[in-house]
């Protein structure tokens, strides 16, 4: 009977360690999983700010293109309009040309 109990005894005392490394072990483990699902939700946190910034400069970026379209479309017409006004004055600076190397020829013949 003595024997059985030390039997017992060396058993449970044996069982008891392993429990306690298991123990130990998961806790270790738990621990480790904590710290790395910390640092994923501080770097999720990150990443989210990041991709706010980021929209926040596409949204401003894209109000910058829309201005500089239009600015450009203003600037085209204007130039289109500058670049009539500019052919019709060739065109009349042209005739006149025209005009006065014909005259110079009626009064070369008139005084000659």
């Amino acid at each position: 009977l003595i024997v059985r109990l030390m039997e017992d005894a060396n058993e449970e005392a044996e069982h008891k360690g392993w429990c306690d490394t298991e123990l130990s072990t998961n806790e270790q483990t738990r621990k480790e999983k904590t710290e790395a699902v910390e640092t994923l939700h501080a770097e999720i946190d990150q990443l989210e700010a990041s991709i706010a910034k980021l929209t926040e400069d596409i949204s401003e970026l894209t109000k910058a293109v829309a201005e500089l379209q239009a600015a450009m479309a203003e600037a085209t017409t204007l130039r289109q309009g500058e670049k009539a006004t500019n052919e019709m004055t060739i065109k009349d600076a042209g005739e006149a040309q025209t005009a006065v190397a014909q005259a110079l020829t009626v009064l070369k013949e008139f005084y000659a």
